[in-house]
């Protein structure tokens, strides 16, 4: 027995390879890879999943690709580079830079008369995988293109000095194919170079199912039908409470930047709108050292069940970061718009400065808010970079939309691809036409009936003609000037 033992940062693992079995490389033109690829006797299913020949007594049904693995520890330990599968059962292509890596279950094979040895039944097992892969492949490496082939049923494999496991459980209920170097030096990433995996299971032919297309209303019936509708809620979800933190924030930052000095204005300035200038993946970068799991204040978040990081708090906590700057930018430019005489009026009137910002500020800048709002809004509904550096990609967790439509196309599924790609051009058509109206419904009321004799409208003067005192303090005058202000800006916001 063979005993490898990798040491990472994130901890130790002890691999044990029952006496890992060799295998003779077979080249393209000895299985005539080419003449296979191009074949026309293999009956494939219309969703890509199945397919079948009709002189097999055996055939291929589950297929699906997995474009990247990982390099990550799991569970704080590293085992090497990892592909996660469905279950041990399933058969598997690894597809690397030099050669690809097929295996089937020795069990299932022997149960179904599949032999791996035979020159014939690695061309009929060929035939049916090279067209469901070149389906999914969607313009990425095909296997169609390799040049160097492996097979083996059982479920470890040594190819020079890198060792292959197939169907391991490195936890409870998760299967993975493991790809480690001999000794820790190497690095399997960059040594083997693993382009994509296929999965799929062998079963009966009289059992497999390939699906006929049916008509295009069909089709997008059985598709809305089986979608998996969980990104659109994670997104909705992230971005209805990140918006909320957003307006506050960005609010208060934007009232606080206007009440310090010019210098030190400035500075919070920058720090506040660099997120909006910096690339979303560094954003996600600098959050992921600074909320990891590694660092005192991540490991305290960690503890109390509220982790930061590959969560949907992350999810929450990038689109605010990325969000925030829109929001604070709307909301500095509207408040240093309005007039500082009308605010050092109401100060000289007794008006807090809480009552200031709540009786004018706030409704005479509402149409800026509301725009920076919506923008905000919009930027967090299509973040990506940040998200799947900080949060990752789980489904039902923290798969967005964005990431749903990377990954999908990624996995060749073009048919979601372009079904999450038309949601979010709804929401940003939606989003960019609510500004439109909410702008032109906010100005509205600046808008004047003119006079019949074509002079502009002048108010109503109080008190007698003349160079007498009019009725009346100026300080009554300047209340009531204020209060209709103030009525005029709470109308505007309406």
């Amino acid at each position: 027995m063979a005993a490898i033992v990798l040491l990472a940062g994130y901890g130790v693992a002890e691999r044990a390879f029952a006496a890992p079995a060799e295998s003779q490389p077979v080249s393209a033109e000895e299985l005539d890879v080419a003449a296979l690829a191009e074949s026309g006797e293999v009956d494939v299913s219309a969703d890509g999943d199945a397919a079948r020949l009709s002189t097999v007594p055996w055939a291929v049904e589950g297929f699906s690709r997995s474009q990247t693995g990982s390099n990550r520890a799991i569970d704080d330990v590293y085992y090497g580079y990892t592909y996660r599968i469905d279950s041990p059962d399933m058969a598997m292509v690894v597809n690397t830079a030099d050669y690809a890596v097929v295996y089937a279950p020795e069990g299932l094979c022997s149960s179904l008369g599949v032999d791996l040895e035979a020159r014939e039944d690695r061309q009929q097992l060929l035939s049916m995988i090279l067209p469901l892969d070149k389906g999914l492949s969607k313009g990425s490496t095909t296997l169609e293109r390799q040049q160097t082939w492996y097979f083996t049923q059982q479920p470890s494999l040594t190819i020079g000095d890198v060792f292959y496991e197939f169907g391991r459980e490195l936890k409870e209920g998760y299967f993975y194919v493991v790809i480690a170097g001999a000794t820790e030096d190497i690095d399997v990433k960059e040594t083997v170079q693993p382009a994509q995996m296929d999965s799929f299971l062998l079963v009966d032919a009289e059992s497999a199912v390939i699906a006929e297309a049916g008509t295009p209303l069909e089709q997008l019936g059985e598709f809305l039908a089986t979608m998996d509708y969980s990104p659109l809620w994670v997104t909705l979800k992230t971005c209805g409470v990140a918006i909320v933190f957003v307006f506050f924030l960005g609010l208060a930052a934007a009232y606080f930047t206007m009440r310090i000095s010019k210098r030190a204005q400035d500075i919070f300035d920058t720090v506040f709108t660099i997120p909006m200038v910096l690339p979303p993946t560094v954003c996600g970068f600098l959050l992921l050292m600074l909320l990891g799991r590694n660092t005192a204040f991540g490991q305290f978040f960690q503890e109390i069940g509220f982790p930061l990081v590959f969560s949907w708090q992350a999810t929450v906590i990038a689109a605010v970061v990325v969000a925030f700057p829109l929001m604070y930018r709307s909301a500095r430019g509207a408040f240093e718009s309005l007039d500082p005489n009308m605010l050092d009026a109401a100060r000289t009137l007794g008006w807090s400065n809480a009552r200031i910002f709540r009786k004018l500020m706030l409704p005479l800048a509402w149409s800026s808010i509301a725009s920076g709002t919506v923008l905000a809004f919009a930027r967090a509904l299509g973040e990506f970079g940040c998200t799947l550096f900080l949060a990752g990609n789980q489904l039902g967790s923290t798969r967005t939309i964005p990431i749903a439509i990377y990954f999908e196309w990624m996995n060749g599924n073009q048919a979601a691809t372009w079904f999450w790609t038309i949601v979010l051009i709804i929401f940003s058509f939606l989003v960019i036409l609510f500004i439109n109206v909410w702008s032109r419904h906010t100005t509205r009321y600046r808008e004047k009936a003119p006079r019949s004799d074509g002079r502009s409208p002048k108010p109503r003067r109080h008190g007698r003609h003349g160079g007498g005192r009019q009725e009346g303090s100026s300080d009554g005058l300047e209340k009531a000037e204020l209060a209709a202000m103030g009525a005029s800006a709470e109308g505007g916001a309406r």
